[in-house]
Formats: C-alpha cells, sequence, structure tokens
C-alpha cells in the first residue's frame, strides 16, 4: 500500500529522488519568477484618504477612514466623518513634506487575502511562476501556502525568501512539503517520519502536508512536526483514509484539512470505507472524483447524534477547514468552468492543454461526464457545504484554499469563486471575508502581522472601487458586468490595487502582464482554444 501510494506521489508531483535519501529539487521545477519591476513602495509615510475599511475581523464595513502606514506597518487609522457630511480637515491625519498620500473616495480597503491551497504552477501545466504569482496579486492575495512544494522544497523557499525581500512580485509564501518528498524508499518507521521533519525543518519549511499514511508514521511526524513549531495539513486520499480519517487525524495533532474527504468517513455510522463499485479503480481518475461524489450520502445525517459528537469534538480540537469547493466545482457544472469568460485571455495554452480530458493527467477526469455524475454532485456539494457552514457557526475555523491549476480552476479568478462558493454555502459576505483572511492567518499561524487592518500590523490590503459586500464578483480580475444609468453594459470593479509589505501594486497593470504572457504563447504556437469532439473551432 505504502509503495503504491508513492507512486501516486510521483505521478502528480513529479517528484525526483535522490539515491543518498537527500531531499533535492525536481529536475524540470518551472521557470522562476522574474526580478520585481512593478510597485512602488514602501514609503516612510503614506496615507490612505477617505476609504470604507472591512477590516476582516468580521465588524462591519465603516467609513470614511484615513489609513497611516509607515514603511511596511500600519501605523494609524482613523474615522475622519461620517457619510454624506464634508469633511473636516483638522480631523485628518496631517500629511507631512514628502509624504505619499492616495485619495480615495468610494473606495474599500480589505485587509489582504490569504489562499491557504496555493500551488506554484507545475511543469505538466506549463505555468512559469510569473504567471501564476500575478495572477494571485492580481487578484489581491499577498499570502500563499503551497502544500506540497512540487516545484522542490529548495525552489519554494528560494522563492519565499525572494517575496519577502520584495526582490520578485510575489505574495509571502508559506512552505508545506508533502510528507516524504524527496526520499528514495517510502517512510516505513516512525524513526524515519521524524528524521524526514527534522530535515525539512532545518531548511525552513513552515509546515508539512500529507496524503495519510500508517497511523504510527504519521502520528510520529506530526508530533515531530509540533517540537518544530510547524503546523500541518492533510489531504485524506482514499487509499489512506481507512486507516485515519479527519477526526483520527486531528485527535493525533494534525491542525488543518484540505479538501473534504476524511470527514464523511468520520462520520460512518453503518461502514466503515465508502460504497466502492466492485470495478473501482483508483489510479481511473473517473472512477475516483464520480464515487467521490456519492460519499457524503453514506456519512450520519445532519443534526444526528452522530454528526453532532464528530463536530463537537473537532471544535474542541480547534481544527480548521480548508474546504476548496472551488476545485471540485466542475464535477457539478463541467460546462460553466470550461467556459468562464477568463479563459479566453487568461489561461495559457499548455494549461488548457492540461484541463483537457485526458486518462493520464490529475484531474482531467472528463471521460464521460454525464448529468447524473454531475446531479450526485450537487447533492454532494448541498450536504458538504451544510457541514462547513454549521462547523463556522458552532465557532469553528474555516480558511480559503483554491487548489488552483487543475479542472478549469484558474489562479487567482478560483479564490474569488471559492469565496462565492462560502456564500453559497451559507456564510455572511463579512464571513466570507473573514475566512479569506484572519482565519487563513490564524490557519498558518501568522495573525499577529498579518490578516486583519490593525495599528501594528503588516500593510497587506486589498484596494477595489466597488462594494465587495454587495457583490464578490467586483473581486474577479475582469471585474462585474453591470448596466450603467444610460442603458450602457460595463465592466465595474477588479481590484485596483494590491498592497503588500507596504508596496502599493496596480492590479489591473498585473493582470495585463499575465494577459500579455498568454498572448505571446498563443502567437508562438499559433493557439485557439477548441471544444472537444469539434474539428472546427469554437471560439478564437
Amino acid at each position: 500500500m505504502r509503495r503504491t501510494f508513492m507512486v501516486v506521489m510521483l505521478f502528480c508531483f513529479g517528484v525526483s529522488w535522490s539515491a543518498s535519501g537527500q531531499i533535492i529539487d525536481p529536475e524540470d521545477s518551472i521557470e522562476i519568477a522574474p526580478p520585481r519591476t512593478r510597485g512602488e513602495g514602501p514609503f516612510d509615510r503614506l496615507i490612505l484618504r477617505t476609504v470604507t475599511l472591512i477590516d476582516g475581523t468580521g465588524a462591519p464595513a465603516i467609513g470614511p477612514m484615513d489609513i497611516v502606514i509607515e514603511g511596511n506597518r500600519i501605523v494609524q487609522i482613523k474615522s475622519v466623518g461620517v457619510p454624506g457630511v464634508a469633511i473636516k480637515e483638522e480631523n485628518r491625519p496631517v500629511a507631512r513634506p514628502g509624504d505619499e498620500v492616495m485619495e480615495l473616495e468610494g473606495h474599500y480597503v480589505l485587509p489582504g487575502f490569504v489562499d491557504l491551497h496555493g500551488h506554484i504552477g507545475g511543469n505538466e501545466q506549463g505555468t512559469p511562476a510569473e504567471y501564476v504569482l500575478k495572477l494571485w496579486m492580481g487578484h489581491g492575495i499577498t499570502t500563499i501556502c503551497d502544500p506540497s512544494t512540487g516545484n522542490g522544497l529548495r525552489w519554494v523557499m528560494d522563492h519565499k525568501e525572494k517575496s519577502l525581500a520584495n526582490t520578485i512580485t510575489a505574495p509571502r509564501i508559506e512552505a508545506y512539503p508533502s510528507f516524504g518528498l524527496g526520499l528514495e524508499e517510502p517512510i516505513s518507521t516512525p524513526a524515519e517520519a521524524r528524521a524526514w521533519v527534522d530535515e525539512v525543518a532545518s531548511m525552513g519549511a513552515n509546515g508539512i502536508k500529507f496524503f495519510g499514511a500508517r497511523p504510527d508514521i504519521m502520528g510520529a511526524a506530526i508530533d515531530q512536526a509540533g517540537k518544530h513549531d510547524m503546523r500541518t495539513t492533510c489531504h485524506h486520499a482514499q487509499l489512506n483514509v481507512s486507516w485515519l480519517d479527519a477526526l483520527d487525524s486531528a485527535r493525533l495533532g494534525l491542525t488543518s484539512m484540505q479538501h473534504w474527504y476524511g470527514l464523511p468517513e468520520a462520520l460512518f455510522e453503518d461502514r466503515t470505507v465508502q460504497h466502492y463499485p466492485a470495478d473501482y479503480n483508483y489510479n481511473n481518475e473517473q472512477h475516483r472524483f464520480e464515487q467521490a461524489g456519492r460519499l457524503w450520502e453514506q456519512a450520519a445525517k445532519q443534526g444526528s447524534d452522530h454528526w453532532n459528537k464528530v463536530m463537537e469534538e473537532l471544535l474542541e480540537l480547534d481544527f480548521t477547514l480548508s474546504p476548496t469547493f472551488v476545485a471540485y466545482e466542475t464535477t457539478r457544472d463541467f460546462m460553466r468552468m470550461r467556459r468562464a469568460e477568463w479563459h479566453e485571455e487568461y489561461t495559457l495554452p499548455s494549461l488548457w492543454r492540461f484541463y483537457e480530458p485526458n486518462r493520464e493527467k490529475h484531474a482531467s477526469y472528463w471521460f464521460y461526464w454525464t448529468t447524473e455524475i454531475e446531479v450526485a454532485w450537487k447533492r454532494n456539494y448541498q450536504l458538504w457545504m451544510s457541514f462547513v457552514n454549521e462547523y463556522k457557526n458552532r465557532g469553528g475555523r474555516v480558511g480559503v484554499g483554491s487548489d488552483s491549476g487543475y479542472s478549469y480552476n484558474l489562479y487567482g479568478y478560483g479564490f474569488v469563486r471559492e469565496l462565492e462558493l462560502l456564500r453559497e454555502a451559507g456564510f455572511h459576505p463579512l464571513e466570507v471575508i473573514q475566512a479569506a483572511t484572519l482565519k487563513g492567518a490564524e490557519t498558518l499561524g501568522l495573525s499577529d502581522t498579518i490578516g486583519s487592518v490593525e495599528i501594528g500590523k503588516m500593510a497587506d490590503l486589498v484596494i477595489v472601487d466597488e462594494n465587495p459586500l454587495e457583490n464578490l464578483k467586483v473581486l474577479y480580475g475582469i471585474g462585474a458586468v453591470k448596466l450603467d444609468p444610460q442603458n450602457n453594459v460595463v465592466r465595474v470593479g477588479g481590484v485596483k490595487y494590491t498592497v503588500k509589505d507596504g508596496i502599493v501594486f496596480d492590479a489591473k497593470a498585473l493582470l495585463a502582464d499575465v494577459r500579455r504572457i498568454v498572448r505571446e504563447a498563443k502567437d508562438r504556437e499559433n493557439f485557439e482554444i477548441t471544444q472537444p469532439g469539434r474539428s472546427t473551432p469554437y471560439m478564437q
């Protein structure tokens, strides 16, 4: 079983192994990020004037406010009046000679977004680092967790350090290598697990991502990670979930989970494994994802004694959910995800080819995706969302992860779509923003410095000229469609500025860079997006 699991890991992440057993990077890591050429600052003193503040704590919007930033820290947040009344200048922070002042009446300021599941591109997808990082920054994402470090731990640590120094245009990066990454043979003893954790900790890893493991091995690794003050997360893969479901892992000290695998299994009452058909084969990804869509129906019913027992224990353990609803949305609406309008200008040809139906590529499982499968997945979402929303309502922590780069789920755009899906699940828009900011920072152990707009915290901010609480779609890079008073169709919104570490980036300029990268790739390859099964172009 363990050897089979490692084969799957190799298939998904293209890892190279060293004969010595030392951790090395893959030989084909993606193109590195170029030096930063955009962004102004940090400034000795920067004043954001007349904004409406959504601070990320769950508090309602308030304005007009002036926010003062010195270097990369917020030093003053001041209410300067009430809506509809002229502001008295004597109430405002005084601009000194040399200060940078941004007049932002009508704009909303939020904390920088935190993506708990951000793979920095991949060789199979052909996505260079600049493309991925600018899509994130162009959508206000100022911190990401890379769960797996599929480009190699040293590669990711190099980009983490460059991001901290702001020599590249990139969010802050937290590195969570996959458990066992870089070893010649699978980890087979608790002692080996502890030694591996010690090694990645010495390299600067911030946490560990598991796909499951034998209980004694995973328990040892989680315990050793705790000794290094490292966080842990898990995608409870079907190959290992019978050993450890989400509740079992939380009892071992796991701090968070990705997706939802492992939750229904913890809620089983009349079985110990999901109802696999006799011909099921995990390496057949249509089998894998089709049957996953029938899993929540096999769990205890909402409100039942067992449902409550599992939820209460997870709450007691202070366990974090990162549901990544968007990562599976193609299962319930293949056409919607495939035809999302941003693909035309923002999806690279190589990434488009990776998305297309293919038995050999991960998460390209559209062998024959039927109405019956989508209907089952819609029901799966209803039950899954009910658990996540109730967990939040009862005090549980829910963060936002996008897991982009697979299944027509594009970087940056997928994060905003995840916000919409949390809203669908029942979150108030303020709770959605809280999940995307403060709760994500708490999950990563960074809430003392990022995650909310507070005095003393880092100046990581999102600035948009439309109200995201009214319409989350205004956070998409393409904005939202609206009729103006003259009955003309216009686009409104799109993040206007992303502030990271006190540096002000023109978010629309970053997205223009991405469009250029895509356009040049299409020109080189004479590429056009086509409809599967058709010999004529579907669209240019």
